[in-house]
């Protein structure tokens, strides 16, 4: 984030998740419109949704950090490397920015601005499963900002390609992305009843994953002999 004011940070935030949340919805409307195999239209939602990860992780994380994410950059508070103070303005910019993904998909398909979800998701597995998926993102982030990062845009948008297929709630792992998938009926969706059980797993798994990581990240110290020991 080098050199960028507040404000272009937060543009760039509430853009990236307008983006992110346009393609998840979009895809899946799509998707669900050529084929009534549910497995293949996972699939198509799956590729568009990795593919533009990495595309605006690239594009936009050098402006703001391309978070996209309450959690994340919840995460990031938590560990300094995002001023506390500007916190708010983020989960702000990501909400907003969720909801105009939401309409401007609504809009691209002639559907209703806004259709509340009635898409069933609750229950213990499915928010066992918002935590392991938030979790393992926290973690790949992390760790790819460790070791390698400028392969985190494609890490990322790897993770998330799996998570869909090997956790039972597709891996939403973003409480402003399934607040937006919640006013649309539509083949990404969730009941805005659902949500509350989605957030709390999703910052658990967050935070869990911060605390598990930023310990497992820290090489030992290395070990020194004193002078008495030497003789």
């Amino acid at each position: 984030m080098g050199g960028f004011d507040l404000g272009r940070r937060l543009v760039a935030e509430g853009f990236g998740t307008a983006m992110l949340v346009a393609t998840v919805v979009g895809s899946g409307i799509m998707a669900a419109s050529l084929t009534q195999d549910v497995g293949l239209a996972l699939l198509g939602n799956t590729l568009a949704t990795g593919a533009i990860l990495v595309v605006l992780i690239t594009v936009l994380g050098p402006i703001s950090g391309a978070h996209f994410n309450p959690a994340v950059s919840l995460i990031f508070a938590m560990s300094r490397s995002l001023p506390k103070r500007d916190l708010g303005g983020y989960v702000i910019a990501q909400i907003v920015g969720g909801v105009v993904g939401t309409l401007a998909s609504h809009l691209m398909f002639d559907l209703p601005l806004i259709e509340l979800s009635n898409k069933v998701r609750t229950g213990g597995a499915q928010w066992f499963s918002e935590g392991v998926a938030t979790f393992g993102l926290v973690a790949v982030i992390l760790a790819g900002i460790k070791f390698e990062q400028k392969a985190v845009p494609w890490l990322v948008g790897l993770y998330i390609t799996a998570a869909y297929w090997f956790t039972a709630s597709t891996s939403f792992a973003n409480p402003a992305v399934a607040l937006a998938r919640s006013l649309t009926n539509t083949f990404s969706g969730i009941r805005p009843v659902d949500l509350p059980g989605f957030w709390v797993a999703e910052i658990a798994g967050a935070v869990a994953g911060l605390f598990l990581f930023t310990w497992l990240l820290q090489p030992n110290a290395p070990l020194t002999v004193s002078s008495e020991a030497k003789l």
